[in-house]
């Protein structure tokens, strides 16, 4: 790992790097509001999975200012990724808009992401809302932070997933496979405990992995559970996460662990800052209790992801 100075250095460039990219985001935002609309296509004809120019441009700019400043540094990128190879090399992970939904609709949670993993290991992650100008960021040893304020903002005793909100989405798979189960998981999370249920206090969607898993590291959500993303979506959320003093775990029943998911796994369980790691385990394994168990395939990643292992 590099030393701490070499982490701050990187989470400084990012740091500036989002919100420059954000701009980006907001002229086009702003563009929209005056009635040019931004031009938007379908992916693998799925009306619910989107991307627009303005997707594509921010990444050609990020990829741009990554190239000239650290040539020697690998990227893998949403709009750009194709056959992916993971090494111990310098690696920033991005996605230039998470939450194209809701930046085609004017919803106000979307976020430019920006992580780097050196060794394979997730080191350095920023979150950046240009509608909210919220910019969450964290390395590795150095903590996470929401502007000047540490994370989590407020933290208190996880004792039983009755007491929890919860934060999911619906994604972009909409075969009935994935939604009837993801439907039965939110009756099982919310049903009364009477009636077999977990009961828990409520559920929250934003729309954004990322966001989703910031609100996490900040304690406002205590657990975030989704199926389907991709490692741009979350790997410099998971820092944020981690050096808030939470933890993202395997989103599968299938693989109930306490070790660190995989970044490249797309099923993923973040839950907030507690007392201790078997407070948090103990959400997890009730989570786990009642997931559903829901395809989510990929190619392997060379060095980095095996599909039949998943």
């Amino acid at each position: 790992m590099p030393e701490p100075s070499k982490i701050k250095e990187y989470l400084t460039f990012a740091e500036q790097l989002a919100q420059d990219a954000g701009a980006i985001i907001q002229a086009a935002l702003d563009k929209r509001e005056l009635g040019d609309a931004t031009n938007v296509a379908v992916k693998s004809n799925n009306a619910s999975d989107i991307v627009t120019e303005t997707d594509q441009a921010v990444e050609k700019f990020i990829k741009a200012r990554l190239d000239a400043t650290f040539p020697e540094h690998k990227f893998i990128g949403e709009e750009s990724a194709k056959d992916t190879v993971f090494t111990d090399e310098p690696t920033w992970i991005v996605d230039p808009i998470d939450g194209t939904n809701n930046f085609v609709h004017g919803f106000p949670c979307v976020a430019v992401c920006i992580g780097l993993t050196i060794g394979k290991e997730p080191v350095v992650g920023v979150v950046y809302n240009p509608m909210t100008r919220e910019l969450f960021s964290a390395g590795q040893g150095l903590g996470a932070r929401l502007g000047d304020r540490t994370l989590p903002l407020q933290r208190a005793p996880l004792e039983d997933l009755s007491q929890c909100i919860v934060a999911t989405e619906i994604g972009s798979d909409r075969s009935a496979q994935a939604v009837d189960k993801k439907i039965a998981f939110l009756h099982a999370l919310v049903r009364h405990r009477d009636d077999g249920g977990k009961q828990a206090r409520s559920m929250r969607a934003t729309g954004s992995a990322a966001l989703n898993m910031c609100n996490v590291a900040k304690g406002c959500v205590d657990v975030y559970w989704e199926v389907g993303c991709w490692e741009w979506d979350v790997c410099a959320a998971m820092v944020i996460v981690r050096e808030a003093g939470g933890i993202v775990v395997s989103g599968s029943p299938r693989n109930p662990s306490d070790a660190p998911c995989n970044i490249f796994s797309r099923k993923y369980m973040a839950i907030r800052p507690a007392q201790s790691k078997n407070a948090q385990l103990q959400i997890a394994r009730e989570m786990w209790s009642i997931l559903p168990d829901i395809d989510a395939p990929r190619k392997d990643v060379p060095g980095g992801f095996v599909a039949a292992d998943a």
